[in-house]
């Protein structure tokens, strides 16, 4: 097998082995390869017939990759996975801050017409991805929907997940595009928004953004790598695992050694 830089250390392996392997028994291909050629898919962009045949059929990695993603394991890793990294920083696995934000990005012109929608303030043909971080800029929640759907409409879904989850959470920090009835909401569920403003949504000319830049670094942490820069998946659950992997390979990179 060749050694590609998006491989698994066997550290790495130790630390989500458990999740997608739940029973051990020989198979005919290793299940770390699959997470292998799902993180080289990410990183480089290829597509699934394109994969180097070091990995096994790409036919097999697809398989492993839709059940998968529809038996939540990609979430469940996102979620281990953060919470090892916070643990790693000596934090507590639940956050008491939540940062959130979006994306629009564009869809290649072979998705259908009902998996996507047009965002007209970035004038972007696609879907708009949602995402909650900690302060650490780690994924709390994704969310992908059409981008013609406004943030306060879009972010129901993504701030309902955080539910019974994160008993330390407190206050949800966004940007002004989050106002109006999300704030009450949020209140509903026993916690804060808090709406900071954009330095074009404020009469002051300059003004430092408590915490905004994080969710903004995560953003650009997403566009290094290139299966993310345009959106090829036909049905909106595969961009969402997509991103998903994606989450999960920025954070084993923080425990690569």
């Amino acid at each position: 097998m060749s050694d590609y830089p998006t491989n698994l250390t066997d550290k790495q392996w130790q630390v989500i082995k458990n999740i997608v392997e739940t029973k051990e028994r020989k198979r005919k291909h290793s299940l770390r390869e699959m997470i292998n050629a799902m993180l080289y898919i990410t990183k480089t962009g290829c597509q699934w017939r394109m994969l180097p045949k070091e990995f096994g059929p790409w036919q097999s990695v697809y398989f492993y990759f839709r059940k998968w993603k529809l038996e939540g394991v990609f979430e469940q890793m996102m979620h281990h996975l953060r919470d090892t990294v916070r643990k790693a920083f000596g934090k507590q696995t639940s956050p008491s801050v939540g940062l959130i934000d979006s994306r629009s990005v564009s869809t290649s012109h072979h998705i259908d017409s009902s998996e996507y929608g047009i965002d007209g303030g970035k004038r972007v043909k696609g879907r708009k991805e949602h995402i909650i971080v900690d302060t650490l800029g780690l994924p709390m929640a994704v969310k992908i929907h059409a981008a013609n759907i406004h943030d306060s409409v879009g972010a129901v879904d993504p701030i309902t997940q955080l539910r019974f989850v994160f008993p330390r959470l407190k206050r949800i920090i966004a940007d002004g595009g989050y106002r109006g009835k999300l704030a009450e909401f949020v209140k509903n569920l026993g916690w804060e928004l808090s709406v900071v403003l954009r330095p074009d949504e404020s009469s002051k000319k300059f003004q430092v953004l408590p915490l905004r830049w994080i969710v903004e670094r995560t953003f650009s942490w997403i566009e290094n790598y290139r299966r993310m820069t345009t959106d090829y998946e036909y049905k909106t659950e595969s961009a969402e695992a997509m991103l998903q992997i994606t989450f999960c390979q920025i954070m084993l990179r923080k425990i690569r050694k």
